[in-house]
């Protein structure tokens, strides 16, 4: 009896600690159905509704895809619900505050999720290293499309596309 309850503990523990190995890798889709489930144990009804609607919106780009979503391809879906509740934060009118708080309880949930943004510094020096690459020492206005083309694929989903515009203008005069 003794052998089989010091058995029954190992295995428990064993399992604890791969659900924690797990977790580590977990999916965002994962991710989030995880936490969907706990806003439910805790009755927390908005941020429920915030992250069922990410949810669907991962789902529904996977199956517009017909196939798992990158990591890439998972910030740009929270990136885009970012983005849309930005603007009906941005669009509702100043008495209606209902809508607005509604938008920042949504929003503080979605950047939870979001991927970590390059610093100026981080994307400046992506562009030295796109004009080494490129071998450009004193880049022109006409060089614009030829860095923009090799840097995007080095920040894309990690760096507002309007700041890396900017950058790279700043580096041409």
């Amino acid at each position: 009896m003794r052998t089989k309850s010091l058995i029954s503990m190992v295995g428990k523990i064993v399992s604890s600690e791969v659900r924690k190995e797990e977790d580590i890798h977990m999916t965002k889709i994962e991710q989030i159905r995880a936490e969907m489930v706990a806003a439910m144990k805790n009755k927390d009804k908005d941020r429920k509704e915030t992250l069922s609607m990410l949810l669907a919106a991962l789902k529904n780009k996977a199956i517009d895809k017909r196939a798992d979503l990158t990591e890439a391809e998972e910030f740009e879906v929270i990136k885009k619900e970012i983005k849309q509740t930005k603007e009906t934060l941005e669009l509702a009118p100043e008495d209606r505050m209902d809508i607005r708080e509604a938008c920042e309880k949504r929003l503080a949930v979605l950047q939870e999720f979001a991927p970590e943004e390059m610093s100026e510094d981080a994307i400046k020096d992506a562009i030295d290293e796109v004009l080494a690459d490129l071998g450009i020492e004193s880049p022109a206005p006409s060089d614009k499309g030829k860095i923009m083309k090799g840097l995007m694929p080095k920040v894309k989903g990690r760096a507002d596309g309007a700041l890396v515009n900017r950058l790279v203008g700043e580096r041409l005069k």
